[in-house]
């Protein structure tokens, strides 16, 4: 329960609860003066908040030094999320109201553990950049109850795999609630019963992240864990979560009355969103699944990062057939054969698995690797898709990855060159740069250098130490680990 009275915990919570602070530096020291020691260790305003004491936080909003801190803060974000960013500058009149994103994973932050590698911090580096740049995205995903597992070295050497559970109280989102303020939750029918999802909001400065899971208290036990782990389990497992992630994703959107314009698929796992899409606009205009799927494949677009055929995703024909058949026949008014076909190489071979990729590339009317090469190494994959034509032309482009920078500057980093280029730094085409990076001395450059080192160095022996106590080290040996790598400056 919220602590009552005017002691600034809604103030505080607006800006624990949107994580623009995991790029944005400003509020780091405010949640450290509120409990250094836990905020160190989880970098999570969330949980630095929540477990804060009532006494302690009206002790702290009777600072008043503190409590123009915090009013500063809250301002500052008010003004930085209402003024017109470049999109809105740059494309007033756009057509382009929304756009749909769906990842298997979403890398934010360390407080909201939902992803594992570079398919993850792609996604969260794409929301990141389209909220500073106020592109009119939504993302869609899933919570994980555990995420993914955190390694430990034991002292014979081997790994032990480690899945904390992942308490939505202690994550930075909140419940998302339809019009009727009633928790959002989505119904998906599977094999024999209906499974209920529970959606979750997640803010990220100027746009929002939307999460299933299906840990509701009215589905049986086993169908509760379907969300449980970041690609766990086995196949079956796997196609329940992306049958959960694109199906339940786009009538979650229908449910918020939302029509993205544009479905951009950031891999294959994500595929069944064109075929919920396509029934949305046959429910809507009578049209057959063909016709339906036709038009709205302009608006789909797939972005492949899988190098090697071997990695995309595939399922036996009787693992689709048990799940897809009833919505097949449903929803889409097709034979589960014709699904099928829809993710086989050749159509006609039946023995052939269903392939995600080539479902994805059959409903988008764009497809995209994610490097010049990459998109070379695409078109050969793919080619077979496209019979008698060039591997030239195969109808895959690409668009180079890039990085978020603010997500990925320290926080003295970002003082730094703050300091020498202003905050906007990264917005702006960058002529004027390296005459005002020039500007720094050589003091304040080998000061930073020396502190990051420094700051590394610490990071590294307390890790050492907590993984070596861990794993059930000797005192002296983990006491010793507080001291490891020598500091010369």
């Amino acid at each position: 329960m919220n602590p009552p009275g005017d002691d600034g915990y809604d103030a505080l919570a607006q800006l624990a609860l949107d994580l623009r602070w995991a790029w944005n530096h400003a509020s780091d020291e405010l949640w450290r003066q509120l409990d250094a020691e836990l905020w160190e260790l989880t970098h999570n305003p969330w949980v630095v908040l929540q477990t804060l004491s009532r006494e302690r936080l009206a002790r702290m909003w009777g600072d008043a030094q503190f409590r123009d801190q915090v009013e500063l803060l809250v301002r500052t974000r008010r003004e930085a999320l209402e003024a017109p960013a470049w999109f809105q500058r740059s494309h007033p009149q756009s057509p382009l109201k929304r756009v749909a994103y769906f990842s298997m994973e979403f890398m934010l932050s360390e407080a909201l553990p939902i992803y594992s590698g570079g398919l993850g911090n792609v996604a969260g580096d794409q929301l990141k950049a389209a909220s500073d740049l106020g592109v009119p995205v939504v993302g869609v995903g899933l919570l994980y109850q555990q995420g993914y597992f955190r390694q430990l070295i034991d002292k014979d050497g081997a790994q032990q795999a480690l899945y904390p559970y992942n308490d939505p109280g202690q994550l930075p989102i909140t419940p998302l609630r339809g019009r009727d303020g009633n928790w959002l939750r989505i119904r998906i029918e599977l094999p024999g019963y209906a499974l209920w999802l529970r959606a979750w909001r997640v803010q990220i400065g100027r746009l929002e992240l939307y999460l299933l899971d299906s840990n509701d208290a009215a589905n049986y036990p086993a169908w509760r864990g379907i969300t449980s782990e970041l690609y766990g389990g086995g196949p079956e497992l796997r196609l329940q979560q992306e049958l959960l992630l694109g199906i339940g994703g786009w009538r979650m959107l229908a449910a918020l009355e939302m029509t993205p314009q544009v479905c951009h698929l950031n891999e294959g796992h994500a595929a069944f969103a064109v075929l919920e899409r396509a029934s949305s606009l046959m429910q809507q205009t009578g049209q057959s699944f063909e016709l339906a799927l036709a038009a709205s494949r302009a608006g789909n677009l797939f972005t492949t990062h899988t190098a090697v055929a071997a990695g995309f995703d595939r399922f036996a024909p009787e693992l689709i057939a048990k799940y897809l058949a009833p919505y097949a026949q449903r929803r889409l008014g097709i034979s589960v054969d014709e699904l099928l076909a829809l993710g086989r190489r050749d159509p006609r071979d039946a023995s052939e698995s269903f392939n995600m990729a080539y479902l994805a590339i059959r409903g988008s009317g764009a497809v995209n690797g994610v490097s010049r090469l990459h998109g070379e190494v695409s078109r050969h994959i793919f080619g077979g898709l496209y019979p008698g034509w060039p591997e030239a032309e195969v109808p895959v482009r690409s668009v180079t990855n890039g990085v978020h920078t603010p997500s990925w500057d320290s926080q003295a980093a970002d003082l730094l060159w703050t300091h020498a280029c202003g905050k906007n730094r990264w917005r702006r085409p960058e002529e004027s740069d390296p005459e005002l990076i020039r500007k720094l001395t050589d003091e304040q450059l080998w000061s930073y250098r020396n502190a990051s080192r420094e700051t590394l160095i610490d990071y590294a022996r307390a890790r050492l130490s907590r993984q070596w106590a861990a794993s059930g080290e000797a005192a002296e040996a983990v006491e010793a680990a507080r001291s490891v790598l020598t500091l010369r400056c």
